[in-house]
């Protein structure tokens, strides 16, 4: 049965359009099962009804489409209770109903299973034969797992809009992706399509290694002035924080383990194509398979680094057709450099079939103030080019050519947004504070390097969380404590009139260093964090060092550390952080006489056994940070990059309140500061939960600053008791928003609920 199972789905899969995959699976099906008639029913909830779709068996006699309403027929039954139904004689049934326009009358067995899709039911597959029986287990099972199967293909035809019929809402054109650059944006798609594939080369071996080895530095020289003149492009278009992104680029360029692995294959025997293809899916595999969604999203950059020199290779020329003026740029895979070879002043929007809010092509979306919708993974790009489109970068939804009322509503959200935009910017440079008159501190969550003047125009005077993990991902080799220094020197600098919480080394088990490779069975919950830094003090004291050393005559550094678990963590860190500072206090007095303050030490609250263990700790540490990414996480034990159960992590979820709530009250207990640096921080209606809780530190991304401000300055702290009330005793995430959202609207920031995203 396995066997014909995957030939069934096989088929299915590789059928040109689908009617003809719905007529394969019905043939097939009744073939396999030796029964008289095989059916698939679908749901059309617009019209509360199902209606045949394909069958090979039963005796149609009419030219209209056959439909049947919900809550009538044993079709109806087997969706209504969303189980299968095996009855030997179907006719005799009290819910049987008798379609004059369909000959079954000599049918009696049937086994109807409902096709469902992440709880909805998308309609129902169901086998017929002539005498009485019931359908065997194992005939019943193979049903039920092939209607699983093709509950996906539906899915993916409904959101490519091939089920939608005349009556049905235009709405069903939708195609969700994920909300990456908030905005509305309209008009044609224009598909963009890179220039070489490292995918299409195809492997050859070489007999001159040293003629391929110039070919290949020749390719990555051209490639390094390529990116210079990007970047160079790109200045006064975004901000300057975002052209670090180049940076990073070069830094892969830069890296001697690429050029030399590359170098190495081509001796091996293999030309410079062949190297360059099996080195960079080689590391585009270690990228994907990390946890880390910022790292993970490095691997595009080494993709679009990797076909960017395949192209100088081929010696291919960018041939793409001239934009259309004020287009929505669309590719498989946007990138950085994609978006930088455009004019951005003709770009309105950006879709993108992978990707996520982490992706550089994300980050510079948002600099650029671009809306962008990424991972849309149901959409066509060979029939979508010049196609007018809708994207929607607060929801992350897609709309193909839209229906003109639709495109109006969507015109008059983005004037009102544009509004918005100007008038949040009226707030920089005011206190932060409600009013009421209770002051709350913003800070910044950073990644990349920070010595960036624009960042003064936000009026932040502190980093809430800086990433020191970037810079370890991106070598061949533990950077040296010099590099190390010189690194953190730029960003402490850039804050020296507040301070800088830089998070130690947070990769291990689901984020190993390339050089440092670890199998896990289970990596969420493995050898990450503070526990991978322990067991390698070699690695933890040069971090610690290379810190000290850097706020040496700045004296604005906090050192925090990452996925606490226990009071002994804490222990044997402080203990190698004050080994640390005597180190370098020593070194540093002998130098240059300059004194060193002893950083302050926190902990990130974000595995759930702190939460009722701070008591034990907290003698050894100055502050709390609490990460609401990783705390949802772990409290819904939901990972939040697995497609299938992302929809149940939700950092509104009333036990995720329940935890920040028993924090903030344990913090204040034991009169310790506490901050918080998730997501959740730099979302409108989370903002409001956090301050109505008692927090007065958030740390958000840079583009979340104005908003949240704003919101901050326009509501009553002393108002949001009820709201945080109503909020703790909801019963689900979702009752938790609509309480915010009234929130939001009673306060006259409304126009936030979507910008809250």
């Amino acid at each position: 049965m396995l066997r014909v199972l995957q030939r069934i789905v096989e088929a299915v899969n590789q059928a040109p359009d689908f009617e003809l995959a719905l007529q394969t699976m019905v043939r097939q099906v009744k073939e396999a099962l030796h029964t008289d008639s095989c059916t698939v029913y679908l749901a059309d909830h617009e019209q509360q009804q199902f209606y045949l779709a394909a069958t090979d068996g039963l005796q149609v006699n009419s030219d209209q489409p056959i439909h049947v309403p919900f809550g009538e027929g044993v079709i109806s039954l087997a969706a209504q209770r969303e189980e299968p139904l095996n009855i030997a004689n179907a006719g005799e049934h009290p819910k049987f109903l008798r379609l004059e326009e369909v000959d079954e009358e000599r049918y009696n067995a049937m086994l109807a299973a409902p096709v469902i899709h992440r709880r909805r039911v998308l309609g129902v597959l169901a086998v017929q034969q002539e005498h009485d029986r019931a359908f065997t287990r194992d005939e019943e099972a193979f049903v039920v797992t092939l209607a699983a199967q093709l509950a996906v293909v539906i899915a993916h035809a409904e959101a490519k809009g091939f089920l939608r019929t005349a009556k049905q809402s235009p709405w069903l054109q939708t195609i969700k992706g994920l909300a990456a650059a908030p905005g509305v944006a309209i008009g044609p798609a224009y598909v963009v399509k890179p220039r070489a594939r490292l995918s299409e080369v195809t492997p050859k071996k070489t007999d001159m290694p040293e003629h391929e080895v110039r070919r290949f530095r020749s390719a990555v020289a051209r490639t390094r002035q390529e990116l210079n003149d990007l970047s160079e492009s790109m200045k006064g278009q975004v901000a300057d924080e975002t052209l670090a992104i180049f940076e990073v680029y070069h830094a892969m360029l830069d890296s001697t383990s690429l050029g030399q692995q590359v170098e190495q294959t081509i001796n091996d025997g293999w030309r410079a194509q062949t190297a360059l293809k099996l080195v960079v899916e080689d590391l585009v595999n270690q990228f994907e398979n990390l946890d880390d969604e910022y790292i993970r999203e490095r691997a595009s950059d080494v993709r679009d680094l990797g076909q960017r020199i395949l192209s100088h290779l081929k010696e291919r020329a960018r041939q793409q057709h001239e934009p259309p003026p004020e287009c929505v740029l669309v590719a498989h895979e946007v990138t950085a450099t994609m978006l930088a070879e455009l004019p951005h002043t003709e770009i309105l929007g950006i879709v993108s079939v992978r990707g996520s809010g982490n992706s550089h092509a994300a980050i510079m979306a948002r600099s650029m103030g671009i809306p962008a919708v990424l991972g849309a993974d149901d959409i066509e790009l060979n029939e979508l080019d010049g196609e007018t489109l809708i994207v929607d970068g607060y929801n992350g939804d897609l709309f193909i050519n839209p229906p003109l009322q639709v495109e109006n509503e969507y015109r008059q959200l983005a004037e009102e947004e544009l509004e918005l935009r100007q008038k949040v910017e009226q707030a920089r440079g005011k206190p932060v504070e409600t009013e009421d008159g209770e002051r709350v501190t913003l800070q910044l969550n950073v990644g990349l390097n920070t010595e960036r003047d624009w960042l003064k125009e936000l009026d932040i005077a502190s980093v809430g969380l800086y990433r020191t993990e970037i810079p370890f991902m991106m070598h061949e080799r533990l950077p040296t404590e010099d590099e190390q220094v010189e690194l953190y020197s730029q960003v402490l600098e850039q804050f020296k009139a507040g301070t800088v919480v830089m998070r130690t080394l947070d990769v291990g088990g689901d984020k190993p260093l390339p050089y440092l490779p670890m199998d896990e069975e289970n990596p969420f919950l493995g050898w990450r964090g503070i526990r991978m830094t322990l067991d390698h003090p070699e690695i933890f004291l040069v971090q610690i060092r290379a810190m000290m050393r850097a706020a040496v005559g700045r004296n604005n550094l906090h050192i925090l550390l990452p996925m606490i678990t226990s009071a002994e963590e804490v222990d044997d860190a402080a203990r190698m952080v004050k080994q640390a500072y005597h180190e370098v206090s020593e070194e540093s007095n002998g130098h240059d006489r300059q004194q060193l303050v002893p950083p302050k030490l926190g902990v990130m609250i974000e595995v759930p056994a702190m939460v009722y263990h701070l008591h034990t700790i907290v003698d050894k540490v100055d502050f709390f940070s609490v990460g609401t990414n990783d705390l949802t996480q772990y409290l819904l034990a939901v990972d939040r990059n697995n497609q299938r159960v992302a929809s149940l992590y939700d950092a509104f979820h009333p036990a995720v309140l329940h935890a920040l709530k028993q924090i903030i009250e344990r913090a204040n207990e034991l009169d310790k500061p506490v901050s918080v640096c998730g997501e959740l921080a730099g979302e409108p209606g989370g903002a409001l939960l956090l301050i109505a809780m008692g927090y007065r530190t958030l740390s958000m991304n840079s583009y979340n600053i104005d908003r949240i401000r704003w919101i901050i300055r326009h509501i009553k702290a002393a108002d949001l008791t009820t709201m945080l009330e109503r909020a703790l005793q909801a019963r689900s995430a979702q009752e938790v928003r609509q309480i915010v959202t009234m929130t939001l609207e009673e306060a006259g920031l409304g126009g936030f609920v979507r910008a809250g995203g």
